[in-house]
C-alpha cells in the first residue's frame, strides 16, 4: 500500500499480456482515465486563492478507510505557507473524497520550521502507522495506533526530528521522505539540493528510528541537475529484486516524471543515468498504491487544485 506500503510478490501478473513471471525490467504504463480523489480544500481563515494541494501520501488506516495528506503550499500560514490537510474515502476507485480538515501544523517551539511541513509518507509496521515527513531542513517522525491521528515521535532531545548526523543546513531543505524495506533493511528515500543541485539520496536502518550514512543513489543525468530536478523519489518493486525510481522534474501542465530502473536500491545512476532510465511519464509527485493485486499512481492535477489516481500497468520493456 502506497507511499504507504510496497510488498514485493513471488509471482507477477502483467496486465495485458496475462500470466507470466519475469525476470526482466518492466515498463510502468498508466492506463484508463484518471478520476480525482482531492480538491483545493477550504482551511478557513487560512485559505489563499493561490494555495496549492502538492506533495501527498495515501495509505489505508485501520478502520479500513483510505486517508490522503497533502502539503497545501501557499496558504496564509506564516513562515513557509505549507501545512498538511488530510482526506478520506472509502474505495480507492471512489471520486472526490471526504475532505477532514488541517491534520498537522509546523511546530516552531520543537525546531521545525514555522510553515514547513513537506512531503508525509507513511508505513504500517509492528502494530502501528509511522509518518514521515519533512520541515524543511530535517526528516521528523509522527506514529500513529489508528492510522488517522499522529503524534509525533520524540527524540532523546524531546524533538521530532530523526538523527541523521551532521549539521542541519537549511539551505539544502532535505525533504520528500518516502520509506521502503528491501532484503530485511529499511530503505529512506529523500530529496536536497545542496548548492542548488538537485539529488536523490537514500539512509538505511534496522529499526526506523536509527538511520547510517547518506549515500547519493540518484543525480544528473537526463534529469538534469538543477534544484528541483529529482523531487518526489519514489521506489516501487512490482519484482522481487527489480527497483523503480520514480523522480519528478516538473509539475502542472508541462509534468514530468523520470523512471529508472535497478537491482541495487543505492544506485538509481548518478551523472550518468543512460541504462537505468526506462520511462517519462507525463505526472508530478507520483504515489505508487497496490490494492487487490492491482497497481495505481496517484499524482497532481495539472492545474495543482488537487490529487487524482490512474491504474498503472508494470509491462515488458521493448
Amino acid at each position: 500500500m502506497t507511499r504507504c506500503l510496497i510488498a514485493a510478490a513471488a509471482t507477477f501478473l502483467a496486465t495485458g499480456i496475462g500470466a507470466q513471471v519475469t525476470d526482466s525490467p518492466l515498463t510502468p504504463r498508466l492506463s484508463g482515465e484518471a478520476w480525482t480523489v482531492a480538491g483545493d480544500p477550504d482551511l478557513g481563515p487560512l485559505t489563499d486563492p493561490k494555495q496549492q494541494p502538492v506533495d501527498f501520501a495515501i495509505w489505508k488506516a485501520a478502520d479500513g478507510t483510505w486517508q490522503l495528506w497533502s502539503c497545501i503550499r501557499g496558504t496564509k500560514e506564516p513562515g513557509k505557507t505549507r501545512l498538511f490537510h488530510r482526506w478520506e474515502g472509502a474505495k480507492l476507485t471512489d471520486r472526490d473524497w471526504t475532505p477532514k480538515g488541517i491534520a498537522l501544523e509546523a511546530d516552531p517551539a520543537l525546531g521545525e520550521t514555522q510553515g514547513g511541513l513537506q512531503a508525509p509518507y507513511v508505513l504500517r509496521h509492528d502494530g502501528k502507522f509511522w509518518m514521515f515527513y519533512g520541515d524543511w531542513a530535517n526528516i521528523c517522525l509522527a506514529t500513529s495506533s489508528d492510522g488517522k491521528s499522529f503524534t509525533r515521535h520524540l527524540n532523546a532531545g524531546g524533538k521530532p526530528q530523526l538523527d541523521f548526523g551532521g549539521p542541519v543546513d537549511r539551505d539544502r531543505n532535505r525533504r520528500d521522505p518516502m520509506v521502503l524495506r528491501v532484503g530485511g533493511k529499511w530503505y529512506c528515500y529523500y530529496t536536497a539540493h545542496p548548492a542548488n543541485k538537485g539529488a536523490d539520496y537514500a539512509r538505511t536502518s534496522d529499526d526506523l528510528l536509527s538511520w547510517g550514512a547518506e549515500r547519493t543513489v540518484a543525480a544528473g543525468g537526463r534529469s538534469g541537475d538543477g534544484p528541483y530536478s529529482a523531487e518526489c523519489p519514489f521506489v516501487a518493486e512490482p519484482q522481487p529484486g527489480h527497483l523503480y525510481l520514480f523522480r519528478t522534474q516538473r509539475y502542472g501542465k508541462e509534468a514530468q516524471t523520470m523512471v529508472y530502473h535497478s537491482r541495487d536500491p543505492l544506485d538509481f545512476g548518478v551523472g550518468d543515468d543512460a541504462a537505468h532510465h526506462v520511462t517519462t511519464l507525463p505526472v508530478a509527485a507520483p504515489e505508487i498504491v497496490q490494492e487487490e493485486g492491482k497497481w495505481y499512481l496517484a499524482a497532481l492535477l495539472p492545474s495543482l487544485k488537487g490529487i487524482r489516481i490512474a491504474r498503472l500497468e508494470w509491462v515488458p520493456t521493448r
